[in-house]
């Protein structure tokens, strides 16, 4: 084993990608080997405070080698209370390099892995398999937070040579599932398996879904594409599973909706580069949505920074309902009053599980869709057309509509097209709920509450209104409240019925 080291960053090595800055330091070399040998080399180095958000490790690999593995490991020193301390992520690209937009992109496991190998015939999950090419390979560092004291880290590269095994032909699932025709259907877009930093398997995890009653599923591993190929096995006639990415930028996820089999998105730019439109359109090109999650999440990057220009539905409800729920449901509020205000388009309102390992519940929340069929697309048009409701859970069902005094009707999602001053009655109805409060809100707030539902969990609430007075009306379904005078967490939400014309 020959070991090689490298000290602090110098400033001659940085440079910008057209994207976020990053560093790369000096190469690791092998020499050619016999079939069946082995080579290692470990590298070792530090990162100071405000390193770039990518570090890259080039490595010359030579001809005729079967496998590449990496292993690394990294310092985590005590910190001061409230500092942040050491994490730092990882992946690799090939010899087709580092350029923005994952051309040579093989992998990427952010923390979740200490070590990785590709080979042409497997690769670890989260890992493209295929040959190991001759030429430069790139180890990418992420340092997501560093300690006062740096980040320290020890890299070790195993390179082992023979004939290649044989390729393995990605087989992805079916756009189409069994269906019921135009029906409501039930789904968990945002989901995390072992080939990101899930602990579930693909079968586990549409196991779950299926004993959750969903009709369809979403793969979003983070910065990866690699477990594409691993859910043909698990869709069927009835899961309906669609593929798709979690960009987890430096500045906000996004979720990658029902892409193109093998479509990888990339996620090395801050808000501040300007480079979110150009990704954003991709998925749009790849008849994948995109979806902004959780952005309000209080985690490290995770607060959504690039604005909804581009946002096809906005994840509101994440998982268990928690405060950063609570301020991300007020704010698309605010930006419904604010496309209203404008004349312009507004953006509906999704929620998922984000389910990454038990305990984590997946189907909870889940977004319930009125689609034409159970395929990606009728799903995605479904979606962007706000004719859906989020749920905590399949026991939960609900029906809003919105009716004019001669017989016109809307339902969530649409448009009921009456004079200002005409009548409307608001319908809800709901099953599911016992206990939980109705809430009807409109541009100007709350406006009904009702008593709580009875222990059955079912009722019929009604409230009458005029466009004039109301530009829109969604239903909330709320559990009883811990304390004090704030709401009680979301059993149920809808997207809005909008009244009166344009």
């Amino acid at each position: 084993m020959c070991e090689d080291s490298h000290g602090g960053l110098g400033r001659r090595a940085l440079f910008v990608t057209g994207a976020a800055a990053a560093l790369t330091l000096g190469s690791v070399s092998f020499a050619s080997a016999a079939d069946g040998d082995q080579e290692s080399r470990t590298v070792r180095g530090t990162l100071p405070p405000g390193s770039p958000d990518f570090v890259y490790v080039p490595v010359e690999v030579p001809a005729g080698v079967r496998e590449l593995k990496v292993a690394y490991t990294y310092d985590r020193p005590s910190v001061p209370a409230g500092t942040l301390g050491n994490a730092l992520d990882i992946g690799v690209f090939d010899d087709r390099g580092t350029e923005l937009g994952g051309r040579g992109f093989r992998g990427w496991s952010g923390g979740a892995r200490t070590e990785f190998f590709i080979r042409a015939d497997d690769a670890t999950p989260g890992y493209l398999p295929g040959p190991v090419r001759e030429g430069t390979w790139h180890i990418a560092l992420g340092p997501y937070t560093v300690a006062p004291q740096g980040l320290s880290y020890e890299i070790t590269v195993t390179l082992t040579y023979g004939a290649p095994g044989e390729a393995v032909e990605p087989v992805y699932p079916p756009e189409r599932a069994k269906g019921r025709g135009r029906a409501w259907y039930r789904g968990d877009c945002h989901l995390h398996s072992w080939h990101s930093d899930g602990r579930r398997t693909p079968a586990e995890i549409g196991e779950l879904a299926r004993a959750a009653g969903l009709d369809f599923i979403n793969s979003s591993e983070h910065n990866t594409h690699a477990a594409h190929a691993h859910w043909a096995d698990v869709a069927g006639d009835d899961l309906l599973v669609m593929l798709g990415e979690e960009v987890t930028t430096r500045n906000g996820h996004v979720v990658a909706l029902g892409t193109d089999p093998g479509t990888f998105v990339d996620w090395r730019y801050r808000a501040r580069d300007n480079r979110f439109g150009r990704f954003a359109r991709q998925i749009r090109r790849a008849g994948g949505l995109v979806v902004p999650a959780h952005p309000h999440a209080t985690c490290i990057g995770c607060n959504w920074k690039f604005g909804f220009g581009e946002a096809d539905a906005v994840e509101v409800w994440n998982g268990p309902y928690t405060p950063d729920d609570e301020v991300a449901l007020a704010d698309w509020d605010s930006m419904l009053v604010a496309s209203v205000r404008d004349g312009r388009d507004w953006i509906p309102a999704m929620g998922s599980s984000d389910a990454h390992r038990s305990p984590d519940a997946v189907g909870s929340p889940q977004t319930v869709v009125l689609a034409d069929d159970l395929t990606r697309e009728a799903i995605q048009e479904g979606i962007r057309a706000g004719r859906s409701y989020v749920a905590e859970s399949a026991r939960v069902a609900l029906s809003l509509r919105a009716s004019g005094g001669r017989g016109e009707h809307a339902g969530i999602g649409e448009r009921l097209t009456v004079g200002r001053d005409t009548p409307v009655t608001v319908r809800l109805e709901v099953t599911g709920a016992p206990r939980c409060t109705v809430r009807l809100v409109t541009d100007q707030g709350v406006v009904h509450t009702g008593a709580p539902l009875p222990v059955a969990g079912s009722g019929v609430v009604e409230w009458r209104t005029t466009p004039s007075y109301a530009a829109y009306v969604r239903a909330e379904l709320r559990h009883e409240a811990a304390a004090g005078p704030l709401p009680g967490p979301l059993a149920a939400f809808t997207n809005p019925v909008f009244l009166g014309r344009d």
